[in-house]
């Protein structure tokens, strides 16, 4: 059993409080998940040559000023760094495979959570409370956010288990179920060359889609691949830069509802974690129809 939760924000002042409403969603939903939690931000994107990758070690003590002395001395490039915890993001111009590349070879046991020009990825094992509020979750600002809380039922307890699963650039997807057939899924893309970092059954949905969008289909078109590839009980919460999505398996077992204001869209697997939230009482709120695609476009003049 797990919780999901997303948020995106309609105007300005929603983008600024972002954090403080995603919170108690998150901490709500630690009830279906307390093993592990993660959040997946996005904010405006970066310059089109620059990119924020988001590192994760386990170890509070890490000399991340150094990784970032190193790396920029070696690429030869400008750089900036943003410390918390146990995780980093970088920002620096230059390609994610240069990057990865160099981390693997001096930073073998550095997690590289996401990359690209708007996603941040924050993970770590723990209620998602304590999570929450080590990483200062609640201070945070953006346009959305994907959350989620693990209670584990395959693969093991860590922050490289922990949703939300990453792939390409600015992509990332959260799940509540259990896939039937993700070795399969994973054996084919093995066969095109992609690589896997977790033995998670989560982590064969969003490579799956991530690799149907570098063929050139939308994330909806993918999506309809998906059902068909797919096999077990999902409700799956997905999102880019510009949109948050969000479907369920044909027979819609796990638990998911929609509340949808002018000034917001969140999501959550339970009403609860949604009751706190300014105007719920006047929202529109729905439990999403299985195998229907939800999608919700962030809006450029926020």
């Amino acid at each position: 059993m797990c919780g999901i939760v997303g948020f995106l924000a309609k105007n300005r002042a929603f983008v600024e409080s972002l954090g403080g409403h995603v919170v108690p969603m998150l901490t709500c939903m630690g009830d279906r998940g307390p093993d592990s939690a993660g959040l997946a931000l996005f904010s405006r994107s970066l310059p089109e040559m620059v990119r924020r990758f988001s590192l994760y070690v386990d170890d509070r003590e890490f000399p991340w000023t150094e990784l970032g002395a190193q790396w920029s001395l070696e690429a030869g490039t400008a750089l900036e760094l943003d410390i918390i915890e146990n995780h980093a993001a970088l920002l620096s111009a230059v390609s994610p495979d240069q990057f990865r590349a160099w981390l693997k070879t001096h930073y073998p046991h550095v997690h590289l959570l996401s990359v690209g020009r708007s996603i941040d990825v924050y993970k770590d094992e723990g209620h998602p409370e304590e999570i929450s509020r080590r990483y200062r979750f609640g201070k945070m600002h953006g346009t959305h956010a994907v959350g989620h809380t693990r209670m584990a039922t395959e693969s093991a307890v860590s922050p490289a288990h922990a949703h939300p699963f990453t792939a390409g650039e600015d992509f990332c997807l959260v799940h509540n179920g259990s896939l039937s057939n993700p070795y399969s899924i994973r054996r084919k893309l093995e066969r095109l060359g992609i690589t896997f970092e977790t033995d998670n059954d989560t982590e064969a949905a969003c490579r799956f889609l991530e690799w149907r969008m570098r063929e050139g289909d939308t994330l909806e078109e993918a999506l309809q691949k998906g059902f068909i590839e797919l096999d077990g009980f999902y409700t799956l919460l997905m999102a880019t830069t510009d949109k948050l999505v969000l479907v369920r398996d044909a027979f819609a077992c796990k638990p998911a509802v929609v509340a949808e204001t002018d000034d917001y869209v969140a999501i959550s697997s339970e009403y609860r974690a949604l009751a706190h939230l300014p105007g719920i009482n006047q929202a529109r709120i729905f439990e999403p129809l299985p195998e229907r695609i939800y999608s919700w476009n962030v809006l450029q003049s926020v």
